[in-house]
């Protein structure tokens, strides 16, 4: 397994370039399956994560040509013809968002079968919403030896559906299954994250009706085919964000751009008011404080869109760890990430946590020491705090961070971080999707 030490070295200057959404662009990949038509998509990001659907969607005979490097990249999705509906354990056990290609490739073809997922380290994550909705869509559904068995033998025909709770990933699933749905289908208490609106005007721009984007109430009108088409991945507001939060904790300036300032507003709020200067530009922001001045500490709850986005809670209590005060973050999305509380009090952080509540007491300084990354948002929660940290710091298992972050260390190490990977052997495992 490869790690990555980082030395703390002082403020960072310079400008890093964000990455086309991860959890835009898996679904985005999904959807190529609704086409038999080309889609190529732009802006894509070069992750793990990526590099395991594109695996998935080969699988079922769908070419996936990547072009490009830096800013140009992208990946050519050609589905003209799916020689396969079948998504094995092996491959679906390594990102539990691959499970989404069963509404898609039901839709198309009219049949499926795909291995549940498995289980996710920051929490339950079941999928029986997903089943519930494409159920309610017409589909016929068997659960044999960890497979979900789908057959659709009058085609998918559209419903009310309500959901019980927000779900990003129910909400994106059935919107995908919806758009080749016989009839009207109406999503209720559907999520809104900018992901799923990115979703949606991607499959508009195929052909597909869809009222209500960006709301909670989505209305789609089934169509008989999709085209093709390119689309521009939206930017990944939780790569931003996570930069902010290093800017913000080794001081210094650091302009983020490819992005958009309004993507991370629940975050940047929180930091102008633990004493970040923020300032808005035409494609992102710059992220500026004085390292000789401690910040304020702040509170947090996480919540749904557009609350304070749980994928960046980890990021945030980093932030909190060298603050003047006492933060109390509320998780209230998953219920069991705070499994980075403990790795960040080796580095000296105080950190105590009750159930879904964590209160950290801000101190003086930060100490290097070996810590394990324990999922995505975790791992670069770690090399946040070793920026800042005495000495040396070296994060194990970053296989996790290689699913969301792409060229991490360049693009630190581009605005003066001391950060460098140790090559190890490589690891394929089960991972938290986020």
């Amino acid at each position: 397994m490869d790690s990555i030490t980082v030395h703390g070295n002082g403020p960072l200057h310079g400008s890093i370039p964000v990455s086309g959404a991860k959890n835009s662009a898996i679904k985005l990949m999904a959807a190529s399956i609704l086409t038999d038509q080309k889609l190529l998509l732009t802006n894509m990001p070069r992750l793990a994560d990526t590099k395991f659907l594109g695996r998935l969607l080969q699988q079922f005979g769908i070419a996936v040509t990547e072009n490009g490097y830096g800013a140009e990249q992208e990946t050519l999705f050609d589905a003209r013809e799916i020689t396969s509906t079948f998504a094995p354990y092996d491959l679906v056990r390594q990102m539990r968002a691959s499970f989404n290609v069963l509404g898609p490739l039901l839709a198309r073809t009219g049949q499926a079968k795909v291995s549940l997922p498995g289980g996710c380290t920051i929490g339950a994550r079941p999928v029986d919403l997903h089943i519930d909705a494409l159920t309610r869509l017409g589909a016929v559904i068997e659960l044999e030896e960890g497979y979900v068995s789908a057959t659709a033998p009058k085609g998918l025909i559209g419903a009310e559906i309500e959901f019980p709770f927000v779900s990003v990933g129910a909400t994106e699933h059935t919107l995908m299954a919806a758009t080749l749905a016989q009839g009207t289908t109406v999503l209720k208490r559907a999520a809104r994250e900018p992901e799923i609106g990115d979703l949606a005007r991607c499959l508009v721009m195929m052909g597909a009706k869809i009222e209500g984007i960006d709301t909670d109430t989505l209305v789609i009108e089934g169509v008989t085919s999709l085209n093709g088409g390119e689309w521009s991945v939206i930017p990944d507001r939780i790569e931003m964000g996570s930069y902010a939060c290093a800017a913000a904790m080794a001081g210094g300036e650091v302009r983020l751009t490819n992005s958009r300032a309004g993507l991370i507003t629940a975050l940047t709020d929180r930091m102008v008011e633990a004493g970040v200067e923020i300032v808005p530009t035409d494609d992102g922001v710059i992220v500026k404080r004085d390292p000789s001045q401690r910040l304020k500490a702040v509170n947090v709850a996480t919540e749904v869109y557009p609350g304070f986005p749980t994928d960046l809670q980890a990021q945030f209590m980093t932030l909190m760890t060298t603050a003047d005060g006492l933060s109390v973050i509320h998780e209230n999305i998953f219920e069991n990430r705070f499994m980075h509380a403990p790795e960040l009090a080796r580095l000296g952080a105080e950190i105590s946590v009750h159930a879904g509540e964590a209160h950290v007491t801000g101190v003086e300084k930060l100490k290097g020491a070996p810590v394990m990354a324990t999922d995505l948002r975790a791992s670069v929660s770690l090399v946040i705090a070793g920026l800042v940290a005495e000495g040396e710091t070296n994060i194990g298992r970053v296989y996790h961070l290689d699913r969301g972050f792409e060229r991490l260390e360049e693009k630190l190490g581009a605005c003066g971080a001391d950060i460098r990977r140790v090559k190890g052997p490589p690891v394929e495992g089960p991972g938290d999707d986020h």
